[in-house]
């Protein structure tokens, strides 16, 4: 991803193999990470920090194929993914390909990493089709989460884990910067969580906590591409119209039978090609930043006084790693389909991944009654047994 190559390859430092004096920059760095020179940290640590990145793309599938994929098979798209897809449309942009060349920007990731696990998330949920009982009579049929009170401390997490990811790519001690960017991130967040807020309690009757969580997670990926290239007030409008957007994208998906059980499609994918085209957008161009000089970030936005040329840079961005990504992850798909399977057995499916892929209760206590189709709390504690009287909720 990083090795010097040509505009669509690296072809050199495999392995962490080849010449490279880290942490030397610019015109002083010997070395085959030549996309890497601007950041004057020893290659063990960029090595690290971009491993992250490369994980992150992958657990973003995980939520879109959950609760009906062989174990196996994951593992193995995963290793593909990161292996080969990530690091070629990676290198365009972050390991100065021709979309790097182009004039094309992207901080930390909402095209990188978010948007290509989202497209790799959209293949994978598409060839695996709907979860059993997903889909009945035309309609689509609620399948709540074991735990939301964990979903929320998990976005809680994230939410603290993106001042890693964002202020954590200038990848150098510079607290205007650093500072800047956590504060761009934050906003886009909460912002993200509030406008999700309203648009659930308007659209769909109640202020939905899934549809909450995920509004702070869309507000997140929305402002990471431009982080370090806006103001303030635009990081509130970029995580405003990522919070309203996620609402209507897992509505949408929905509509169309994509069975994306935690939203991720909608958060990473729906909202990562956002966060990409603001860029083109609210951009304040070179100077405005002591961080941000000339040929360090894009040109001025359209609205910001800028042109339509950035935005169409980005354009161009989306639509090439878009349909790169899809690409490959269709082969690796169909590949392993025609290979291994990629689904469970529907008595497999109806038992549960945690018994049958992995051997073990992920919820010890709760025991399904198939009579009624809901659960049994054992409650070995007290003595007692209850029967939910809902049969997607347990107690």
């Amino acid at each position: 991803m990083f090795g010097d190559g040509n505009g669509f390859f690296g072809l050199n430092g495999f392995f962490l193999a080849g010449t490279d004096n880290s942490p030397a920059t610019g015109d002083a760095y010997q070395g085959v990470f030549g996309a890497l020179n601007w950041t004057g940290v020893p290659l063990a640590a960029k090595f690290l920090f971009q491993l992250v990145f490369a994980g992150t793309a992958a657990t973003i599938v995980s939520g879109a194929v959950a609760e009906r994929i062989k174990f196996v098979d994951f593992l193995i798209f995963s290793l593909l993914l990161v292996g080969i897809a990530y690091p070629i449309t990676g290198h365009w942009i972050w390991g100065g390909g021709w979309l790097a060349k182009a004039g094309f920007w992207d901080f930390a990731g909402s095209t990188v990493v978010h948007s290509v696990g989202g497209w790799a998330a959209l293949m994978g949920a598409a060839f695996l089709e709907p979860r059993i009982g997903k889909y009945m009579d035309r309609e689509s049929v609620a399948i709540p989460g074991h735990n939301l009170s964990i979903a929320t401390l998990g976005t809680l997490i994230l939410w603290l884990g993106w001042f890693g990811f964002n202020p954590g790519s200038v990848m150098a001690a510079d607290p205007s910067a650093i500072t800047h960017i956590a504060l761009t991130t934050n906003m886009a967040g909460a912002v993200g969580g509030i406008a999700a807020t309203v648009t659930a309690w308007l659209y769909l009757g109640k202020p939905d906590l899934s549809m909450i969580i995920n509004g702070i997670l869309a507000g997140l990926v929305g402002v990471t591409a431009a982080c370090a290239y806006i103001t303030i007030g635009s990081a509130f409008i970029i995580g405003l119209v990522a919070g309203i957007i996620v609402v209507f994208a897992v509505t949408f998906f929905d509509k169309i039978r994509i069975d994306d059980p935690v939203g991720a499609i909608s958060v990473h994918l729906v909202c990562g090609i956002w966060g990409t085209l603001a860029v083109g957008l609210f951009s304040v161009g070179p100077g405005l930043f002591s961080w941000y000089g000339e040929g360090l970030g894009p040109t001025k936005g359209l609205f910001v006084g800028g042109g339509i040329g950035q935005l169409i840079t980005q354009l161009i961005g989306v639509v090439s790693v878009g349909g790169m990504t899809v690409l490959l992850s269709t082969i690796f798909w169909l590949a392993l389909k025609a290979t291994l399977g990629i689904r469970v057995s529907a008595e497999e499916e109806v038992q549960g991944l945690d018994i049958s892929e992995h051997g073990m209760e992920a919820y010890s206590g709760f025991v399904k009654d198939s009579a009624s189709g809901g659960f049994v709390n054992t409650g070995h504690a007290l003595g007692i047994a209850r029967r939910s009287d809902e049969s997607a909720r347990p107690y």
